[in-house]
């Protein structure tokens, strides 16, 4: 046994008392931080060699981020249950029978949130909840209906503490979509986070519908399901967490990421990066995620254990695990300074073209790593863009255009988007502000969906720059919260904590707007 180093110990000290004696924490923010320090406490895992040299270092220097995984991993990240056989057979361990109206449907729900965990510890995909709660509206006005999910909305927000948690919608009207989309704008709150799949049958009074609700609360996003659902085995996949494209009954055992642009900086030239940096930062993050995946489907026994894996509502053969990314811009500029080109991410061909060649090289990695237990992903990874966190300075979110470099013409930034979604079937997605006028032409944004999914492009997301609720970079917060928080106020949501440092550190709430 090694020698315990004594400086560390009084370093994590130093971190329990901080979050014991700060004050904008709540009692339950305090036990999720605590608990995260217990994760980090020891490491349990096979690492690989060079691990630490590119992941605990100083965070100019990081090429690989793990996203507060922890040490010891003992769930997995993102947990996607089957909510429709939940609702045929009910649950053992939870001794609830199949639902027979909407306030029992209603309430089995809430009750399963509060046992389905994540890398939050709150659930982070909902249920298509337009189609699973559809059957019980039968002999119910429009009122009652409204009623309860008003009741149903507010307890989601006022219990799961993040907007990570999600729920899906569409791609058909039904009269229940129609109404939760009535129920959103009202209440305008940052949690659930919602997506609207949009394919060529979504009828066009029901996308209206949801493009007037996002103006007002920043939801519905917007995802491309003719691209979605051929990527996923019989299309049954479910958006979760940001924008993640995950099976039902499945999930992500884990998310780390590539920090492309601190590996071009390592990088003597293109070259060096394409033929050295590059693959040896990627050989190192796909290895560690493998020993992730191993650890936790071989050692931590929780798909031996849990009541969602007994109850058939998870499967182990429906998970994978997301391969990430952030800074592709800054990447792309990096390297052509260090080649003495001219040219900047999505405003030159010759730095969008270098994007689309280090994606290839990503994606190609990527094909050739057989990773373990990810039966359902054809034994490799999935490609995820990650929407970025608050400590990333100087580091846009997966592809995108940096914040106040986006094209003057939306048309031209659309383009840009166009290169680089088609390579993330497990999430990306870019977001844009919209002028007040749109409130008196939402048909604009309609179009621009319509238009946009056309082309390709896999996810979209836009609010009112009049919003109280705006997305950040994947979730969704509200400027009247963190306005609370930078006063030193207690707020309910971890997510506002986040949005705050982003719109400080990442200038998250200066997009554009269109």
């Amino acid at each position: 046994m090694k020698p315990i180093d004594m400086k560390t110990v009084e370093e994590k000290r130093q971190e329990i008392l901080s979050i014991l004696k700060e004050p904008t924490y709540t009692h339950e923010q305090k036990v999720t931080y605590l608990a995260r320090r217990a994760e980090n406490f020891l490491t349990v895992l096979d690492e690989p060699e060079g691990l630490s040299e590119l992941m605990r270092c100083d965070v100019e220097e990081r090429c690989i981020c793990n996203l507060f995984e922890g040490e010891a991993p003992y769930r997995p990240r993102y947990i996607c249950p089957d909510y429709e056989k939940f609702f045929k057979n009910g649950s053992v361990f939870l001794q609830l029978d199949p639902p027979k109206d909407l306030f029992e449907a209603l309430n089995n729900l809430l009750i399963l949130y509060h046992n389905v965990p994540s890398i939050t510890n709150y659930p982070v995909y909902l249920g298509d909840l337009d189609t699973l709660l559809e059957p019980f509206a039968a002999g119910l006005d429009d009122e009652t209906i409204m009623r309860a999910l008003r009741l149903f909305f507010i307890n989601v927000d006022r219990t799961i503490l993040d907007s990570f948690a999600h729920a899906d919608i569409g791609p058909r009207k039904t009269r229940m979509g129609s109404l939760i989309l009535k129920v959103e704008a009202e209440l305008e709150n940052a949690v659930p986070n919602i997506t609207m799949r949009v394919s060529d049958e979504t009828e066009d009074d029901f996308l209206l519908e949801a493009v007037q609700c996002a103006l007002r609360c920043a939801k519905p996003s917007f995802a491309n399901d003719k691209m979605f659902r051929p990527e996923f085995d019989k299309g049954d996949y479910c958006i979760a967490s940001c924008y993640n494209g995950l099976y039902k009954g499945g999930g992500s055992y884990t998310l780390s990421r590539l920090l492309l642009a601190n590996i071009a900086k390592r990088s003597k030239d293109l070259k060096d990066f394409r033929d050295n940096q590059l693959p040896y930062v990627m050989d190192v993050m796909a290895r560690y995620m493998d020993a992730r995946v191993r650890f936790l489907v071989e050692e931590s026994g929780f798909f031996e254990n849990s009541f969602l894996v007994k109850e058939g509502l998870i499967s182990r053969n429906r998970f994978t695990a997301m391969y990430g990314m952030v800074g592709l811009a800054e990447c792309c500029n990096i390297l052509l300074e260090k080649e003495c080109k001219q040219g900047r991410f999505g405003h030159s061909e010759a730095a969008d073209q270098l994007g689309v060649e280090i994606m290839n090289w990503i994606d190609e990695f990527n094909l050739k790593h057989a990773a373990p237990y990810c039966e359902c992903t054809d034994g490799h990874y999935l490609l995820h863009s990650q929407v970025g966190i608050d400590s990333d300075h100087g580091i846009s979110p997966g592809t995108r255009i940096p914040i106040g470099e986006e094209p003057d013409e939306l048309i031209d930034h659309l383009k840009n988007i166009n290169l680089y979604q088609k390579y993330f079937p497990s999430g990306t997605g870019d977001i844009f502000p919209v002028d007040l006028t749109v409130h008196k032409n939402p048909a604009f944004v309609t179009d621009i969906i319509r238009g946009s999914f056309k082309l390709d492009i896999r996810y979209l997301s836009f609010y009112g720059s009049d919003s109280d609720v705006v997305r950040v970079t994947g979730y969704l917060v509200k400027r009247s919260e963190m306005e609370k928080l930078q006063k030193g106020e207690n707020v309910r949501q971890n997510t506002t904590g986040l949005g705050l440092g982003a719109k400080d550190n990442c200038k998250a709430l200066d997009r554009r707007v269109r």
